[in-house]
């Protein structure tokens, strides 16, 4: 399998309330020379997490203990800019399987669910209800289901549907890349090709 499956993902939530996250702040360009997925997380959100000397930036969510989870909520537009999937590897490497917004780019969003990260795009009014229960509560719970493309606040039972594709949501179900899927139809496509006539 390409990535763990993604079924119903229950976990606490990591908050960056900040508007039009692009992927060179994802992942600076300075950190794309690699070509495997491996290592990415630790430079996500690199100049935001860190000075220039390498210290921590106390600030910076992901350097707040309070906070943690596989679930990170982000604001509205979140992955914009380049095309580089660096990004999202940065985002699973990290220990996330889950990004909530209120609106995600195109490529971005593509190529989280290329790798096994779902991300769940929902009304701002709902978002906003997210961040409200994170920070009343840094333990508050969502509840992600895929199967039936939902996302409830734990505590208040509030809920909202997202759409997703029904191939994509197929391969995260079982946790496959295009390649895995190829490869689970094999028999069917030997079966075809036994049937054709040339």
């Amino acid at each position: 399998m390409a990535y763990d499956k993604f079924t119903i993902l229950k976990s606490t939530a990591v908050p960056l309330p900040i508007e039009n996250v692009d992927t060179d702040q994802i992942i600076p360009a300075r950190f794309l020379k690699a070509t495997k997925r491996e290592g990415f997380g630790d430079n996500l959100f690199r100049d935001w997490r860190y000075n220039g000397d390498d210290t921590p930036k106390a600030d910076f969510v992901l350097n707040n203990p309070i906070y943690s989870g596989k679930i990170l909520v982000g604001g509205h537009n979140f992955g914009s800019g380049s095309s580089r999937e660096h990004a999202a590897w940065a985002i699973y490497d990290y220990g996330f399987r889950c990004v909530v917004s209120s609106f995600f780019a195109d490529i971005f969003k593509g190529n989280s669910l290329n790798i096994g990260i779902l991300p769940v795009q929902v009304s701002p009014e709902f978002l906003d209800k997210i961040f409200q229960a994170i920070e009343a509560d840094p333990n508050a719970e969502l509840e992600v289901n895929l199967p039936e493309q939902t996302i409830t606040l734990v505590a208040t039972g509030e809920q909202e549907s997202f759409a997703i594709n029904g191939y994509k949501k197929h391969n995260m179900i079982n946790g496959y890349d295009d390649i895995d899927y190829l490869q689970a139809m094999k028999g069917e496509i030997q079966e075809f090709e036994t049937t054709r006539i040339y």
